[in-house]
């Protein structure tokens, strides 16, 4: 855990790729009951890195639309996730960043997780890779907090 982390984020992360929900669900109340502090900067460089590992440099926006149409089937709540803001994160994180514009902090901060809980199960990591994905999002979290 890097300096001024909180734990609880890393090991989020860790349950969400290993698709854990009692952990989750734990992690989950005990971040609620801090607000979350710390979660915008780790969260964020999170979805940010496994956008870029899942997309890659040249994006193919047909498969952005797929992956957001596929994200929504699978969510209960799908009318929560909104398309155009879901599709716009993902691009912002690849370098279109003028696509943040419009989109609510909050709105923004849940779908990161929800997108981010997708990517992390599809990526299907070792833990060796789980962990090495986790270390970089400490190191560049740590750059923002």
């Amino acid at each position: 855990m890097s300096v001024g982390i909180p734990a609880e984020l890393s090991d989020l992360i860790r349950a969400m790729a290993r698709r854990d929900w009692g952990t989750i669900d734990q992690l989950t109340e005990a971040l609620d009951s801090t607000n979350w502090q710390g979660a915008i900067p780790v969260v964020g460089a999170a979805f940010a890195i496994a956008v870029d590992q899942h997309f890659g440099p040249e994006p193919d926006l047909n498969e952005i639309s797929s992956f957001v149409a596929n994200l929504r089937n699978q969510y209960q709540r799908r009318k929560e996730l909104p398309v155009l803001q879901l599709e716009g994160l993902i691009r912002a994180a690849l370098g279109e960043a003028e696509l943040l514009d419009g989109i609510g902090t909050d709105v923004a901060f849940s779908a990161q997780i929800v997108i981010l809980g997708t990517l992390l199960q599809d990526a299907q990591w070792t833990e060796a890779e789980l962990e090495e994905f986790i270390r970089e999002v400490e190191e560049t979290a740590a750059q923002y907090m």
